[in-house]
C-alpha cells in the first residue's frame, strides 16, 4: 500500500485529505507542523508528501530545501497553498517539488496529480540517478544534453575521468519501465554478445569502460552494436581514456569507435562542480540510512564543507566510498569535521586558478574567493558563528547575510 504524508496545520484540511486518500487505498498519516514532518522523515520514507507552504513554526519552502539539502528528498513533494503564486510554484518547482496545488483543491485535480506524483516515484532509478549528478551550472548543460538526446534510440558513448557518474547518466537516458542490463565484463561481449541484446530487448545495455577491452573483447563490442537497433536497444559506452588517442596508436578498433563516435557526452569532474559536493555527501548517507545499512547520521556544517573543499580525484567512486567509511565509524549521530578531516586529508588543496577562477568576471571571483575564506574559517572554528564573526571582523547579522549570499549553510545551533 502506497504511503501519503499529508503535512498541513489546519485541522480540516488534514482530516478531509486523510478520507479521501485513504478511500482510494492510499495509506495516510499525517504531521500537523514541519516539527512533526521532520520527525516522522527521519525514520520513514513515504511515497508522496502533500506539503502545505504557510505554516507557524516553519513554512514548507524551507522545509523543502532542508530535505533537499540533507539528501532526504527522494521521494515526491506536492506543494499546497491557499495563497499561491507563480513565484512561489516556480521557487518550490526549482528546488525539488513535484507539482503545486492550490486550495481549494478540486477533488478530481488533487487525485491525478497524486497519482502522477506516486507514479513519478516509482522511477527512482531515473530520479535518483538525477541526483547523483547535482545541480551547478555545468551539471545543468550536462542533464540539458542528456535530455536533448533521451529520445533517439542511438548509441552513446560516454567519456569521463575514472570514478565519474557513468551509470547515473546512462539511467537518465535509460527509458523507465523498459529493461536494463550491464555488460560487467568484456568476456561476456566475447561469449555471447547477441544474448546480452536479447536480455536489454527494448531498454538499454550499459557497458563499462570500453577502452580496456582486448581486441577480441572489441570484436564482439562490434557484433553488439551493429545489431542493437534490430533488437531495438540502446547502447551506453563509457571509456576513461580518448578512443581516438587510443584509435590513432592502434590499440582500438577503429570501426567501433566510428560506430559509437556519433553521440559523445563529456562527463565533468567532481571538483568542477564543488559546491555540488555538500548535497551529494548529504544524498549519499541518506541513502544508507533509508537502506537501514548503518544508523542515523548526519554531517554537521563544518565536515560537509571540508568535503566541498577536497579535490576528489576518484569523482563519485570516492566521494561514496568516503562517506560509507564516516557512516560506519562516526563516534555519534553527527559526523563531524575531526572525523572527516581523518578521512579526507585538507592538505590536498585545490588549484588555487580553478578555484578562484580567474578567468571570470571581478564579482564572480570575489564570491569564490569569499566562499573558499569564510568555509576556511568555519571549519577551523568548528561551526561556531560567534567565533568566526569575531575572526574575520564581522557583526554576526552581517555574517550571516554574507553567508547566505554565497550559498554557504551554517547552523544557529553553534553561535555560543
Amino acid at each position: 500500500m502506497r504511503q501519503i504524508l499529508v503535512v498541513d496545520d489546519e485541522i480540516g484540511i488534514r482530516e478531509l485529505l486523510s478520507e479521501i486518500l485513504s478511500d482510494e487505498g492510499y495509506d495516510v498519516q499525517l504531521a500537523e507542523n514541519a516539527g512533526a514532518a521532520r520527525a516522522f522523515r527521519s525514520h520513514n520514507r513515504p511515497d508522496l508528501v502533500l506539503l502545505d507552504i504557510w505554516m507557524p513554526d516553519t513554512d514548507g519552502i524551507t522545509l523543502l530545501k532542508e530535505w533537499a539539502s540533507t539528501g532526504q528528498l527522494t521521494m515526491p513533494v506536492v506543494m499546497m497553498s491557499g495563497h499561491g503564486t507563480i513565484d512561489t510554484a516556480v521557487e518550490a518547482t526549482r528546488i525539488g517539488a513535484y507539482d503545486f496545488l492550490e486550495k481549494p483543491i478540486a477533488l478530481q485535480k488533487l487525485l491525478a496529480t497524486v497519482g502522477r506524483a506516486i507514479t513519478r516515484g516509482e522511477r527512482r532509478p531515473q530520479a535518483a540517478a538525477l541526483g547523483m549528478l547535482g545541480r551547478t551550472p555545468v551539471v545543468q548543460e550536462l542533464k540539458q544534453r542528456l535530455e536533448r538526446i533521451a529520445a533517439s534510440r542511438a548509441s552513446v558513448l560516454v567519456h569521463g575521468t575514472p570514478g565519474c557518474a557513468f551509470e547515473a547518466c546512462a539511467r537518465i537516458l535509460h527509458a523507465p519501465n523498459m529493461p536494463w542490463a550491464a555488460v560487467e565484463s568484456g568476456a561476456q561481449l566475447v561469449e555471447a554478445p547477441l544474448d546480452l541484446l536479447q536480455t536489454a530487448r527494448g531498454g538499454t545495455l550499459f557497458v563499462r569502460d570500453v577502452a580496456e577491452f582486448s581486441k577480441l573483447e572489441q570484436r564482439g563490442l562490434y557484433v553488439l552494436l551493429s545489431q542493437a537497433e534490430r533488437h531495438n536497444v540502446r547502447v551506453v559506452c563509457c571509456s576513461t581514456r580518448p578512443l581516438a588517442e587510443l584509435v590513432a596508436a592502434g590499440s582500438f578498433d577503429d570501426r567501433v569507435y566510428q560506430m559509437l563516435g556519433g553521440t559523445t557526452i563529456q562527463l565533468p569532474r567532481l571538483r568542477e562542480q564543488r559546491d555540488d559536493v555538500p548535497e551529494l555527501a548529504a544524498a549519499l548517507l541518506n541513502d544508507l540510512v533509508e537502506q537501514k545499512l548503518v544508523p542515523p547520521r548526519h554531517f554537521s556544517t563544518a565536515a560537509l564543507n571540508a568535503l566541498r573543499n577536497y579535490e576528489w580525484p576518484g569523482n563519485l567512486s570516492e566521494l561514496k566510498s568516503v562517506v560509507q567509511t564516516l557512516a560506519n565509524t562516526a563516534a555519534g549521530e553527527q559526523i563531524s569535521l575531526e572525523e572527516t578531516v581523518r578521512v579526507v586529508p585538507q592538505s590536498a588543496a585545490p588549484d588555487a586558478a580553478s578555484v578562484l577562477k580567474l578567468d571570470a568576471p571581478l564579482r564572480d571571483a570575489r564570491d569564490a574567493f569569499e566562499r573558499i575564506y569564510f568555509e576556511y574559517h568555519l571549519a577551523r572554528e568548528g561551526g561556531n558563528i560567534s567565533r568566526v564573526a569575531e575572526v574575520v571582523g564581522l557583526e554576526r547579522t552581517h555574517l550571516y547575510r554574507k553567508l547566505k549570499h554565497l550559498g554557504i549553510k551554517a547552523s544557529r545551533k553553534h553561535e555560543e
